[in-house]
C-alpha cells in the first residue's frame, strides 16, 4: 500500500534492516507497510468504540426512532456489512490495481484517511512543466507524419556523401515550424497553469483543532470540515452537515457544472444539522462515511454515515459538489467526501474526440500519394545516374574519381537516390501544416468578431469553440436539429386549457367563429388578484368568469396546478413572487394558477402555502412522486385543510389516460378531442387528474413507500412499482395547452437552407402531433409536398414494409433488382461503403416514432431506413431518446459521406452534438451542456443560415484554393530539380541558390497565399445570402479533391517545363554587349528562381477575386521583399565575410541588368499564364456549371440592382406553433419530501396551525 506523504499525512517511518536481496527488500517494505497499517487500524478501534463493527463480520447497528420527516435516513439494523479490518487493505490493494471501488472515510482524522492515499485537492490542467516542455513537446510535434519525415532529411543531410544541400535549408524551415508550435502550445500551457495556481490558491475557512483557519483550496483533505459562506464557492465535493437556514436547507447554484441559473436547494440530514455552527460539536464529530468511488454522474450519489453507532442514508441531496456557489445562505458546513481530480467537476473534464475535417482527411492521402511522387522521380533520376555513369561517367574519371566507398555505378545511383530525395522533398511542403492552422484559426476569428451573429438581448456573441472545423461548414449536407429550445423559444406562455370537457382560451367573434388573436386584443383583467404577474396574458374572459363564480371544476383544476410540482418560490418583496422551477413547462403552469387566483405562496419540508382566491390554505405534503423520462408524470399527495387526502397528477396523455377510472371514458375522449386541437396548433400538452383517498388505505401504502425508499437494492425500480400501486383510478380534470414559440427567423432560415440543398431532419422527444406541425410552421414540411409518409409499426417486419412502401411510391425503380443502388448492395460492399444519392420523383415528408425507430436502427433494417429517408424533403423523427438522436446521426454519417451537422440547446442533444461532424450548442433556457460540448455556440437558429452560408462558404472557398495554389507553387519550385537532372549528369546538383530554397516557403511565397486565404470573397455576404445555391459546389466539394490535385500536379509540371527550358533558352551559348559569356551556372539560377517568384506571384493575383490593401501588400510586398533581399544575400560584404555560405557573389547585381535576362523572365511569365487565362476564360462558356451561372447573375444584378425582397409579416398565431408535454427534467420532490424545501420563514400573519 503506497502512502502519500501529501498535505501533512506524513510517510511511514523506515527501521533498520539487516541486508537482503533487491527482491527480497520489495516484498518486506510491502509487509511491513501492510503491518503498520493493521496496526493503526486497530489504534482507531481501541480510541473509537464505534469502530467495534468492525470486528464482525455481519455487525447490527442499532437503528434509532425517526424523526418526523428525517425517518427515512437511518437504515434497517440487518443491513450486512461485510467489511472487515483486513478487507479493507485487500479492498485497498484491489483498488490501486483496478481503481477505487469504494470510498471509506473518517470525519477530522487525516491521519486515518491518509492511510487510503486519497489525493488533496490541488488539480493539475497543464500538460507541462519547465523541465519536461521541449522533450515532451517535441515528441509531441514529431508523431506528426510531416513533422517526422523532415527530421529524417535532416538526418540524411547530415551524412556528407549524399548530401547536396546545406543542414541548414531543412533545419531553418523545420525550426519555425517547431518554435511556432511549440511557442502556441506554451502559451496554452502557461494560461492552464496560471489557471490552476488561481484555483489552487483560494481561500477556504477550516476547521482545525476546534477553531476555524484560512487555508488554500489545495491543502484540503478527505475527511476534513470546511465552513462555506454566502456567495462562496464550493471547495470540494462535501457531505452537507449543517447551515445558517431552518431544516439546515442550503440554496446553491449549478451553473458551472450544468449551466442553469435557477436555484437548487440540499439539506442535511438530522443528526448532524444539530450541531449547527458549534465548533465543539463540530470538531468532535467523527462520523464514518462509505460511499461510491469517485465517477462523473452528477446526479447520483449513494453512501452511508454511520454515525454513534447509527446508520443513515446518503444521497445525492446531501451532496454539494465542487462548483457550485453558495447562495441565499449565511453559512454552512460541510464534510469533505471527495477532493481535487476526483470530484466530479474534474471527473466530468474529459476531452471529447478530436473531430477532423474531410479536406484533412484527403491531405493525409495526397501527402502519401506526393511519397509515392517523390520516390518514383528518384528512382527514375538514381537509374539515370546509374545509365549516365555507366555511358560517359568513366571518361571523367582521371579528373573526378569516385570516392573509396563507391565501388560501383549501381552504388553511386544508391546514393544519388537519396541525394535527390533531399533535394526534392520541399514536393512536401514543410509549412503546410502550419499554414492551415494560422489560416483555420483567422477564419475562426470571424466568427467571433461577427456583429450580426451577436444576440442583444442575452449579450452573446457567437462563439468558434474549436479552429479545426471551419472549411466543413463549407460543406454540410445534412442538419439534425432538436426542437425545443432550438427551433422554437423555450420560453412557455399559458395558451388554452380543458376543464371537465370545456374548452378554454379561443377568442370569438360576433359570429361565434373562433379567429386568430389579434395584436391589439384586449387582455383579461387580473386586478382582481392582488397577487397576479403582471406579465401574464390570457384573452378568454369566460375562463376568468368560471373562476369567479366558483366553478367546482375549475376550482380543483387550477387547485391541481398549484400544488402538484416542485416549484421554489422567492418572495424578497411582498408581494413579489419568483419561482425557480426545474423547467419552463412547469413555472408556466403554476404562474397560470397564480393568475387565476391559486398562488402558489410558500412552501415547508411539511407543508404548501396557497392563497385561494384571497383565502390563505395551508396544505399537509405527504409525498411527492417525481417525474422521470421512464414515469412521464409526477404526483403529490396533501391532507387539505378539512382532514382529507387527495393525490393530485399531471403527465403525458399517453400514460394518464391508461389510469383514469373508467367512469372518465366519455370525458376522455372529449379532453383527447382537445389535446389533438392543441397538438395540431403545435402546443405543448398535458393531462391533469386527481384522486381521492381512503386514509386507512394510504397509511398502508405510505408504509411500502418507505420500505421501498429504504432499499439498498434496485430502489428505484421499487418505488416506481409502489407508485403505481396508487396511481391509478384517477378522476380527469382536464388538459393544459402551453404556447413554445418559433424563435425569429427560423421559417426563413430553414427554406434559406433548403435552397442550399441541405436536408434538415427534427430529432425531438415530443409527441408526434406537435412535431408535425412546428415542422410546417417552419417550413420542413409544405403544403404542396406529393405525399407524407408515417412510420408507426410496432415489429421488424411492419417497419420494413412501411419503409419499402414509401420508397416505391418516391421512386419504384428503387425496388428492382437492376436499380443501380440494389446492385452495388448485392455485391457485398466492404465497409466503409457510400449509397450514392437517390432522387425521388416527387418532395416528400417521412415521420418516424422513436418506438418504430428502434426496429429501424437494426443492423438489417438500417439502410432501408437511410436510403427512405434520404429520399425526402424533411425527415421528422418524435418521441426519440438522446441515444437515437446520436445513432441516426451516426447511420448518415457511416453511409452517405456527407458532412453533419447537429444543433441542440440541452443536455439531450449532446450525444448527437458530439456525433456528428459539427456540432452546434444554442444557448437557450436548457442549461449550458450543449453549448459546452459544441464547436460553434450562438443564441438562435437564424445564425445558422450564416455561419454555413457566409463564414462556412467563404472559409472552404478560400481553404480550396490555399492548397491547390500552395500544392502548386512547391510542383513549379521542385520539378525543376528534375530537369536540370538531365543535364547535369544526374549528379544532384541543385538548381537554386541554398538560401533561396530556405526562403521560398518561409519568406518569399508565405504571406500572399495567407492574404489569399484569410481576405478573399468571391462574393460578398449579401449575395451569399441572397443565392443560396452558392453554397452547393462545397456539398460535393468541387473546389479541391483528387481530380483538383492532378490538375495542379499536371499545371505544376507544366510551369516547371516552361521556367526551366525558357532560362535554358536563353543563357544557352548567350553573351553581354562587351562579349562575355552569361551562361554560367549561377545566371541561370538567378533567372530560374526570379522567374518562379514572377509566375506564382501572378497566378495568386489570378486567383484572387476580392483584393484588400493588407492583400495589395501581401502579394506585390513579397514580391518587392525578394528583390530587396536578393541584393543583400548577395552582396560583397556577405560573400567576402561567409564565402562557404554565401556563393552567388555579385550575381543579382550582373544578371539582372542584362535586358535579355528580363525578356526570358517575362516570357516565361507569359507562357505560364496563358493555359490558366484562358482555361478562366473559356470554361464558363464551354463547360458552364450552376455556379457560373449565379456569379452571371450577382455581376448583372450588381450592374442592374433589384429592389430588395420585403418581408411578409407573419400572424402571430396559434396555428402550427411549438413543441411536446411535460417536463424532460426531475424536479425537487426528493428534497422536498425528505424537508429540503424552499426557505422556510413564513411570516407569523401568514402562519396558521394545521388542524389534524
Amino acid at each position: 500500500m503506497a502512502v502519500a506523504g501529501v498535505g501533512g499525512c506524513g510517510a511511514m517511518v523506515s527501521k533498520r534492516r539487516p541486508k537482503v536481496a533487491p527482491e527480497e527488500r520489495a516484498t518486506l517494505s510491502k509487509l511491513s507497510m501492510a503491518l503498520q497499517g493493521l496496526e493503526r487500524i486497530q489504534n482507531f478501534r481501541t480510541s473509537h468504540p464505534w469502530l467495534s463493527f468492525l470486528n464482525s463480520r455481519n455487525p447490527k447497528p442499532t437503528v434509532g426512532v425517526p424523526e418526523n420527516s428525517q425517518a427515512t435516513e437511518e437504515i434497517p439494523g440487518n443491513f450486512n456489512w461485510n467489511y472487515s479490518a483486513m478487507s479493507v487493505f485487500e479492498k485497498e490493494s484491489e483498488d490501486k490495481q483496478n481503481g477505487e471501488q469504494e470510498r471509506y472515510l473518517q470525519a477530522n482524522n487525516r491521519e486515518f484517511n491518509c492511510l487510503f492515499g486519497y489525493p488533496n485537492n490541488s488539480i493539475k490542467t497543464s500538460k507541462y512543466n519547465a523541465f519536461n516542455f521541449l522533450p515532451m513537446n517535441l515528441f509531441e510535434q514529431f508523431q506528426r507524419l510531416a513533422n517526422a519525415y523532415f527530421l529524417f532529411l535532416l538526418f540524411l543531410q547530415l551524412i556528407p556523401q549524399i548530401s547536396s544541400l546545406a543542414w541548414y535549408t531543412t533545419v531553418v524551415p523545420l525550426m519555425v515550424v517547431l518554435s511556432i508550435t511549440a511557442v502556441k502550445d506554451a502559451i496554452d500551457d502557461v494560461k492552464r497553469h496560471q489557471n490552476d495556481n488561481q484555483v489552487n490558491s483560494r481561500s477556504v475557512l477550516l476547521l482545525m483543532d476546534g477553531r476555524i483557519v484560512t487555508d488554500k483550496w489545495m491543502n484540503v483533505q478527505v475527511g476534513d470540515i470546511i465552513k462555506l459562506e454566502n456567495n462562496q464557492v464550493v471547495t470540494a465535493d462535501i457531505l452537507l452537515l449543517s447551515s445558517s437556514e431552518p431544516y439546515s436547507l442550503t440554496y446553491i447554484e449549478t451553473a458551472e457544472l450544468d449551466g442553469e441559473t435557477n436555484l437548487k436547494v440540499k439539506q442535511a440530514i438530522s443528526v448532524t444539522s444539530e450541531m449547527e455552527d458549534n465548533l465543539k460539536l463540530l470538531s468532535a464529530f467523527d462520523g464514518e462515511v462509505r460511499c461510491e468511488s469517485p465517477n462523473n454522474r452528477l446526479d447520483r450519489f449513494t453512501g452511508i454515515l454511520i454515525y454513534k453507532g447509527k446508520n443513515y442514508v446518503l444521497d445525492h441531496d446531501r451532496l454539494i459538489l465542487r462548483g457550485c456557489i453558495i447562495r441565499n445562505t449565511d453559512w454552512c458546513y460541510g464534510l469533505v467526501i471527495f477532493t481535487g481530480p476526483d470530484t466530479k467537476l474534474m471527473q466530468n473534464s474529459g476531452k471529447s474526440t478530436f473531430k477532423r475535417t474531410h479536406i484533412d482527411h484527403l491531405m493525409n492521402v495526397l501527402v502519401l500519394w506526393i511519397f509515392l511522387f517523390l520516390g518514383s522521380m528518384c528512382f527514375v533520376l538514381a537509374v539515370g545516374h546509374c545509365i549516365w555513369e555507366s555511358k560517359k561517367g568513366y571518361y571523367f574519371q582521371d579528373f573526378l574519381p569516385w570516392k573509396e566507398y563507391v565501388s560501383s555505378s549501381a552504388v553511386s545511383a544508391i546514393l544519388i537516390f537519396w541525394s535527390y530525395f533531399i533535394i526534392l522533398n520541399t514536393v512536401v511542403p514543410i509549412s503546410l501544416y502550419v499554414s492551415v492552422e494560422i489560416i483555420r484559426l483567422g477564419n475562426s476569428f470571424y466568427i467571433n468578431w461577427d456583429r450580426r451573429m451577436f444576440y442583444e438581448l442575452k449579450n452573446t456573441p457567437a462563439r468558434a469553440c474549436t479552429t479545426t472545423l471551419n472549411e466543413e461548414l463549407g460543406q454540410v449536407k445534412y442538419v439534425f436539429s432538436d426542437k425545443t429550445g432550438t427551433l422554437t423559444q423555450n420560453t412557455m406562455i399559458f395558451n388554452k386549457c380543458s376543464i371537465n370537457g370545456k374548452f378554454y382560451g379561443v377568442v370569438y367573434d360576433k359570429n361565434g367563429q373562433s379567429v386568430e388573436v389579434p395584436e391589439k386584443t384586449e387582455k383579461v383583467d387580473f386586478s382582481y388578484n392582488r397577487l397576479a404577474d403582471p406579465k401574464f396574458s390570457f384573452y378568454d374572459k369566460t375562463l376568468v368568469e368560471a373562476v369567479k363564480r366558483g366553478d367546482r371544476w375549475v376550482h380543483l383544476f387550477f387547485l391541481s396546478l398549484s400544488l402538484c410540482h416542485t416549484v421554489i418560490p422567492e418572495e424578497k418583496v411582498e408581494g413579489e413572487l419568483t419561482y425557480q422551477a426545474q423547467s419552463p413547462d412547469e413555472g408556466a403552469l403554476v404562474t397560470a394558477a397564480r393568475n387565476f387566483g391559486f398562488v402558489f405562496r410558500s412552501r415547508t419540508s411539511e407543508t404548501i402555502m396557497v392563497v385561494e382566491m384571497g383565502e390563505t390554505r395551508i396544505y399537509q405534503l405527504l409525498a411527492i412522486l417525481d417525474f422521470n423520462s421512464v414515469r412521464k408524470r409526477m404526483s403529490v399527495i396533501v391532507r387539505t385543510p378539512e382532514d382529507r387526502v387527495m393525490l393530485f397528477c399531471k403527465g403525458a396523455d399517453t400514460i394518464l389516460c391508461q389510469l383514469l377510472h373508467p367512469s372518465c371514458r366519455s370525458l376522455r375522449d372529449v379532453t383527447m378531442e382537445h389535446l389533438d386541437d392543441f397538438a395540431s396548433d403545435g402546443l405543448r400538452t398535458l393531462m391533469v387528474a386527481y384522486r381521492e383517498l381512503d386514509n386507512a388505505f394510504f397509511q398502508d401504502w405510505s408504509r411500502k413507500h418507505s420500505e421501498a425508499y429504504l432499499s439498498l437494492e434496485n430502489r428505484e425500480d421499487k418505488i416506481s412499482m409502489v407508485c403505481e400501486e396508487i396511481e391509478k383510478d384517477l378522476m380527469l380534470l382536464g388538459a393544459t395547452a402551453i404556447d413554445d414559440k418559433l424563435q425569429d427567423g427560423v421559417p426563413e432560415t430553414i427554406i434559406t437552407l433548403n435552397k442550399a440543398k441541405i436536408k434538415i431532419w427534427v430529432l425531438t422527444g415530443d409527441k408526434q402531433e406537435t412535431a408535425v406541425n412546428i415542422a410546417y410552421a417552419c417550413n420542413i414540411f409544405e403544403d404542396e409536398m406529393d405525399g407524407m409518409f408515417i412510420v408507426e409499426g410496432k415489429d421488424d417486419e411492419t417497419v420494413r414494409q412501411e419503409l419499402r412502401s414509401a420508397r416505391e411510391k418516391m421512386k419504384p425503380e428503387s425496388l428492382l433488382e437492376s436499380d443501380p443502388v440494389n446492385s452495388y448492395l448485392t455485391t457485398n460492399p466492404r465497409m466503409p461503403f457510400k449509397i450514392p444519392e437517390e432522387m425521388p420523383n416527387g418532395n416528400y415528408g417521412l415521420i418516424i416514432n422513436g418506438y418504430s425507430l428502434a426496429h429501424a436502427l437494426e443492423g438489417n433494417l438500417e439502410l432501408e431506413l437511410l436510403r427512405t429517408a434520404c429520399m425526402c424533403k424533411g425527415v421528422i423523427c418524435c418521441r426519440v431518446t438522446p441515444l437515437q438522436k446520436a445513432q441516426v446521426v451516426e447511420l448518415v454519417k457511416r453511409y452517405k459521406k456527407a458532412v453533419t451537422l447537429a444543433i441542440g440547446d440541452g443536455a439531450n442533444d449532446v450525444s448527437m452534438i458530439k456525433a456528428a461532424h459539427i456540432g452546434v450548442g444554442i444557448n437557450g433556457q436548457e442549461g449550458m451542456q450543449a453549448m459546452l460540448n459544441s464547436d460553434y455556440a450562438f443564441s438562435q437558429f437564424r445564425y445558422l443560415q450564416r455561419l454555413l452560408l457566409v463564414h462556412g462558404r467563404w472559409s472552404y472557398n478560400r481553404m480550396c484554393k490555399f492548397l491547390s495554389y500552395f500544392f502548386y507553387k512547391n510542383f513549379a519550385f521542385t520539378l525543376v530539380h528534375f530537369w536540370y537532372a538531365f543535364y547535369s549528369g544526374f549528379s544532384a546538383q541543385t538548381v537554386y541558390d541554398t538560401w533561396f530554397i530556405t526562403f521560398y516557403n518561409l519568406l518569399y511565397t508565405s504571406l500572399p497565399v495567407l492574404g489569399l486565404s484569410l481576405f478573399d470573397q468571391d462574393v460578398n455576404e449579401t449575395w451569399s445570402l441572397r443565392f443560396p445555391e452558392l453554397y452547393e459546389p462545397g456539398q460535393h466539394n468541387l473546389y479541391f479533391n483528387k481530380k483538383e490535385f492532378v490538375k495542379c500536379l499536371m499545371h505544376g509540371i507544366y510551369s516547371s517545363l516552361v521556367l526551366f527550358f525558357i532560362p535554358m533558352g536563353t543563357v544557352y551559348n548567350s553573351v553581354r554587349s562587351d562579349g562575355k559569356e552569361i551562361s554560367d551556372y549561377q545566371s541561370f539560377s538567378m533567372i530560374v528562381q526570379t522567374s518562379l517568384l514572377c509566375v506564382v506571384t501572378v497566378q495568386i493575383a489570378l486567383e484572387t477575386t476580392y483584393w484588400t490593401m493588407i492583400s495589395h501588400i501581401f502579394t506585390w510586398g513579397s514580391l518587392g521583399f525578394y528583390f530587396c533581399i536578393l541584393f543583400f544575400l548577395y552582396s560583397d560584404g556577405l560573400c567576402l565575410m561567409f564565402p562557404n555560405i554565401f556563393q552567388f557573389l555579385g550575381v543579382a547585381r550582373n544578371t539582372l541588368n542584362l535586358p535579355q535576362m528580363w525578356l526570358s523572365i517575362v516570357l516565361s511569365v507569359v507562357l505560364c499564364m496563358l493555359p490558366v487565362i484562358g482555361y478562366q476564360f473559356l470554361k464558363p462558356l464551354f463547360w458552364p456549371v450552376s455556379v457560373d451561372k449565379i456569379i452571371d447573375r450577382i455581376h448583372h444584378c450588381m450592374r442592374h440592382p433589384l429592389p430588395h425582397p420585403s418581408r411578409a409579416k407573419r400572424k402571430r398565431a396559434s396555428s402550427q406553433r411549438s413543441a411536446y408535454a411535460f417536463s424532460h427534467k426531475q424536479g425537487f420532490g426528493a428534497l422536498i419530501t425528505s424537508g429540503k424545501t424552499m426557505r422556510a420563514k413564513m411570516s407569523k400573519k401568514n402562519s396558521f396551525p394545521f388542524k389534524k
